[in-house]
């Protein structure tokens, strides 16, 4: 069995990978570096009654990865750029090559992969953390989840300025309902559920734009979205709005919140490039 440990800057995803292929997937929290890895390898175990002998290696990888020496608990233990990572585990959960990967964390990391290659394109810093941010600024919501539910009955018309509002019909490829400009049109009757609303349409249509025209810039036509902050239905709209504006393709594979965290663990499985 291989562990991967994905040591974020706000969460820390781990997967124990057995022989078969299968896999036991973990979110822990903790205050730093060390502490997560310890914990998340250790809430892991005992979780699925994972014994020490039975486990083969650890990866980590991740912002705090750099900061855990040495071997966990007598276990080898090494590291993977979190950027080989993330592309490894984008290319195994969607089963696809050839692919550029979103990897929607505190920002968002952009990546292109292919079979023995893999590259960082760039990124944003628009991503989980603005989410939280401007959520927490406008509304006073901590809790991202609440924020999703709140979105989910919102209205982007009293938030977000639309094409339809300046213009009698459809701009080149541009629709009426797409919006002009975010938070470009706040209406005195705009309510809460509409400003969650609005917030996600701002970073999801920031991440998918930037997104599209990355994998455009390496003729590639397939994107794939992976990250703690990829699981969430206005997302997934938001972002396949987007996918569908620039005739693109954008997959949302099972356990996309821990590609990173299995890429790792797949490191020692595949050889890298």
């Amino acid at each position: 069995m291989i562990i991967g440990i994905d040591i974020g800057s706000t969460t820390t995803k781990s997967v124990a990978i057995y022989p078969d292929n299968t896999f036991k997937t973990l979110i822990t929290k903790a205050f730093d570096p060390v502490t997560s890895a310890t914990g998340a390898l250790g809430k892991m175990m005992m979780e699925n009654h994972i014994g020490i002998s039975s486990i083969k290696n650890i990866v980590l990888t991740g912002v705090g990865a750099s900061r855990v020496e040495g071997d966990l608990f007598g276990i080898p233990t090494s590291k993977i750029e979190e950027i080989q990572a993330v592309g490894l585990g984008g290319m195994y959960l969607s089963g696809k090559t050839d692919v550029v990967i979103a990897s929607l964390g505190t920002g968002t990391a952009l990546v292109e992969a292919h079979a023995g290659m893999i590259n960082h394109i760039g990124g944003t810093g628009v991503g989980g953390g603005t989410l939280l941010g401007l959520a927490k600024t406008i509304l006073n919501i901590s809790d991202i989840n609440t924020l999703f539910d709140l979105a989910e009955l919102g209205h982007a018309g009293t938030v977000d300025l639309q094409i339809g509002d300046i213009h009698d019909s459809d701009i080149g490829f541009l629709k009426k309902e797409m919006t002009a400009a975010n938070f470009g049109k706040v209406t005195d009757n705009a309510k809460n559920e509409d400003i969650a609303l609005g917030i996600m349409n701002l970073v999801y249509q920031v991440i998918g734009t930037v997104s599209a025209f990355a994998a455009k810039s390496r003729n590639i036509d397939t994107v794939v979205i992976t990250g703690t902050a990829s699981n969430t239905a206005v997302g997934k709209r938001i972002l396949s709005a987007i996918a569908a504006l620039y005739n693109m393709n954008f997959v949302y594979p099972e356990y996309s919140a821990y590609a990173t965290a299995i890429g790792a663990a797949l490191s020692k499985k595949l050889p890298l490039k």
